[in-house]
């Protein structure tokens, strides 16, 4: 993470202060400006622990401040531990603790050896920006406390971010969802890392989720989240990256392209090239029909690229859809509220009925694109490619990014899209 003082601003700024709040200050308002409030809760903090309480959260702190990032902490067992005691002591619970350490014996702690403590908040926050730091910082937190998921990488992005992965169930309905092909529709990116969460803990407490039970879910299916596909763009729109060779390459790409605004109306990868025009379905008229409208090289969107998968990015998706070969996808985008759930003439057999229900359950509209977008998506060559059920849903309207103050509302809509998406195959 990098290094913040007084002066700092963004999404690193948000999570310091949201860790500060969550380690036991409770005062600091995450507003992403590291002034003399965060300041002083810094230096409170440092000093509690031993720190050097200057203020500056560099490396030493943010290892400090792990726990709080996570949502976890790991705790050396010492003479006369008990779980209970533990529980106590960290404001925890006993199942809690066993469910992130299943191989602990409560009557067999051994001294020296760590366990894993969840604390008593969730791990995925929904009223703070998002950057790709958070991404890796969530998933490795609902990992520890959670140990039967499985996180991985798909692939690396243009900066070498790894662009990640989660699966939960053992089913062999196999489901893909994936997040944030357009850099600044990042709110879907807590939108399926808030549902794996609740996913897991329905699961855990056997309860449902929506209406469904999320043993039986996980019982039925296996289901794959991409939370962000664009974790380069993330950074940029959210105002995470805001210095270096990628920045200025960015930048100097946007001033090409003046009536959309910098970094807010950013869509495409670091490099200018629209994820969502790069997949091998109708790539060829998707060029024909940008360079019409002017788009002829990288810009903030709507930049098809030199040939079809020339973004790691979107070889990435490519490569591990081929691997995995889910019987259904869906892509969150936002703006419109609407599905769509078709390629052309291709309609596989089920994909309306399915379409439907997802339309009733949302409140959405099932619909077509617009004909100047409906080719070389990543949902277009899923569908022509597999032949199978492949959505993009556009949540919630607005101008993107859209505000977090929306996300439980947008959250509430797709979540039943999320739970029957597993089921209905």
């Amino acid at each position: 993470m990098r290094l913040l003082r007084m002066g700092s601003t963004g999404p690193g700024v948000e999570l310091l202060q949201l860790a500060l709040n969550r380690a036991g200050d409770g005062t600091l308002e995450t507003d992403g400006i590291f002034g003399p409030l965060t300041e002083a809760a810094l230096r409170r903090f440092q000093s509690a622990r031993g720190i050097s309480a200057d203020g500056v959260a560099g490396r030493e702190t943010h290892r400090a401040l792990l726990p709080w990032y996570t949502g976890s902490l790991l705790h050396r067992i010492e003479k006369g531990d008990t779980i209970a005691k533990l529980a106590q002591q960290y404001g925890t619970t006993t199942e809690a603790i066993f469910l992130a350490n299943p191989e602990a014996e409560a009557e067999n702690l051994r001294i020296g050896e760590s366990l894993v403590i969840p604390l008593s908040f969730q791990v995925v926050p929904t009223t703070i920006t998002y950057s790709a730091k958070l991404v890796e910082l969530c998933l490795q937190g609902l990992k520890m406390r959670y140990p039967f998921l499985e996180t991985g990488e798909i692939g690396m992005s243009v900066m070498g971010k790894p662009i990640r992965s989660l699966r939960l169930g053992s089913g062999e309905n196999r489901v893909l969802y994936n997040a944030e092909h357009h850099a600044n529709e990042w709110i879907t990116t807590p939108l399926l890392l808030k549902f794996a969460e609740e996913l897991c803990e329905a699961y855990t407490k056997k309860e449902k989720i929506y209406d469904q039970s999320a043993e039986e879910l996980l019982r039925y299916a296996s289901v794959t989240l991409i939370p962000a596909v664009n974790p380069d763009g993330l950074d940029l729109v959210t105002g995470e990256l805001r210095q270096g060779e990628f920045y200025r390459g960015a930048e100097n790409i946007a001033g090409d392209w003046p009536n959309i605004p910098f970094p807010s109306g950013w869509k495409a990868n670091i490099r200018g090239t629209d994820l969502n025009l790069q997949y091998p379905a109708g790539w060829q008229e998707a060029k024909e029909i940008k360079y019409t409208q002017g788009v002829r090289g990288p810009a903030p969107k709507d930049y098809v690229g030199s040939a079809p998968l020339s973004a790691p990015e979107s070889r990435a998706m490519y490569d591990y859809t081929l691997a995995l070969s889910p019987r259904l996808t869906i892509s969150w985008h936002t703006q419109g509220e609407e599905i769509y759930w078709r390629y052309g003439e291709c309609e596989p057999e089920g994909a309306e009925k399915i379409g439907r229900l997802f339309a009733k359950l949302s409140g959405y509209q099932l619909t077509d694109p617009e004909a100047e977008s409906a080719n070389a998506g990543y949902k277009d060559w899923f569908i022509e490619s597999f032949d199978r059920p492949g959505y993009t849903v556009e949540a919630g309207t607005g101008d993107n990014p859209l505000p977090l103050s929306g996300f439980d509302k947008l959250y509430a809509k797709n979540l039943p899209i999320l739970v029957y998406g597993a089921l209905v195959t």
